[in-house]
């Protein structure tokens, strides 16, 4: 299990199990006994329950405890999945954090409906803390359906623009077009998306959406059943205005 979260950028794991009573085993113990039982209390830990902890940036642990917690799922307890489990997950952060870039960017895209009370209360001390009025539906652990409430004001688009630190000439040159629409009014719009072949895997019992999409292609991209991508004739070339060169 160390090999997975390292490979996925946490820097090793932390672990404890109640044996009964006071008797507490795990990593590290000789210094964290104390910090384990408060845990194990907090978290109302019964005798025998295991809890794997990680540290690091909130992204990173999120994504690698997630993974270890869906393999020991699959490897150890595949015996419990029965039935349906459907919910919903809402109040996804508007924003995320670009270390590369140095500003925030759009967790989703930049057109979600931000939460509006958020955006008053925290647009000049934590945008971090914005929520996006947008949503999935999942399903037994996997995501078969996303969608978001769109922004439809102008003044609000161009909030959100800010937030991006986005300069006003690069808005104009790629946005132009949307600002100057919502000058003449836009209904609140919004919508959601169905994966139909992750639902339809996950109705048929199968870990993957290959073993239901008619024609699934590989990892490079090309399609075993018909053989694309194949040769582009010259006269086809042609009539798109294209020129092929070969690679060197």
């Amino acid at each position: 299990f160390e090999d997975i979260v390292k490979s996925m950028g946490l820097k090793g794991l932390l672990w404890f199990t109640l044996n009964g009573g006071d008797d507490i085993r795990g990593s590290a113990i000789k210094y964290l006994k104390r910090e384990y039982s408060m845990t194990a209390s907090h978290l109302e830990m019964n005798t025998n329950d295991v809890c794997v902890l990680g540290a690091g940036k909130r992204e990173v642990v999120n994504r690698a405890l997630g993974e270890l917690r869906r393999i020991v799922g699959d490897t150890y307890f595949s015996d419990l999945k029965t039935g349906f489990d459907i919910f919903w997950v809402l109040d996804f952060p508007l924003l995320e954090w670009n270390e590369d870039e140095q500003r925030y960017v759009a967790q989703h895209h930049p057109f979600t409906m931000p939460n509006i009370q958020d955006l008053e209360e925290y647009e000049a001390k934590d945008p971090s803390k914005i929520r996006a009025q947008s949503y999935d539906i999942v399903i037994n652990g996997f995501e078969v359906a996303s969608g978001s409430i769109r922004i439809h004001d102008r003044d609000l688009q161009k909030r959100v623009f800010r937030l991006l630190d986005l300069e006003d000439k690069d808005v104009e040159n790629k946005f132009g077009f949307l600002l100057e629409a919502f000058k003449y009014g836009a209904p609140p719009h919004g919508g959601i998306a169905v994966g139909l072949d992750r639902l339809i895997a996950i109705m048929c019992r199968t870990p993957s959406i290959r073993d239901v999409i008619a024609f699934p292609k590989t990892s490079s991209g090309s399609c075993p059943l018909t053989g694309a991508p194949c040769e582009v004739e010259k006269d086809q070339l042609a009539e798109l205005g294209l020129k092929r060169e070969d690679s060197k």
